[in-house]
């Protein structure tokens, strides 16, 4: 379900917020389009590597921030399925560099929650729809 919008046909919905520039079979180049503040977009480009059934690696290519480093683990322990998250966000010229990576941060942290949530959702929905 998380690979498919990247390996398969990106769905309308996700339409502003994804762009697949290219695509193999397990691993994606894609521009994420990130509302920052209203008027304001952020676009970062990452590799995102599925490992399947339990990984997926994202690094970011090119943002507003240097290197950038998220993974998302799936365990399946009866007939359920847990999420997790683990990120890095590196910053370089030092307090400056500092500073800037406390302004992004949020940005961040909101993006990869409001992930969380599309993520939830959708797998709630397909749940309920076997049922």
């Amino acid at each position: 379900m998380i690979a498919a919008p990247y390996l398969g046909r990106t769905p309308r919905a996700l339409g502003g917020k994804l762009e697949v520039i290219e695509h193999g079979s397990d691993m994606a180049l894609a521009a994420h389009h990130t509302p920052v503040r209203p008027g304001l977009i952020a676009t970062t480009v990452e590799t995102v590597r599925f490992r399947h059934p339990d990984r997926v690696h994202f690094r970011l290519i090119r943002g507003l921030v240097p290197p950038v480093v998220e993974q998302f683990g799936l365990q399946q322990r009866g007939g359920q399925t847990t999420l997790s998250y683990q990120g890095e966000l590196a910053t370089d010229f030092c307090p400056a560099g500092r500073w800037w990576a406390a302004k992004v941060a949020p940005a961040w942290e909101a993006a990869v929650r409001a992930s969380f949530a599309s993520i939830k959702a959708e797998a709630e929905r397909r749940t309920a729809n076997r049922w």
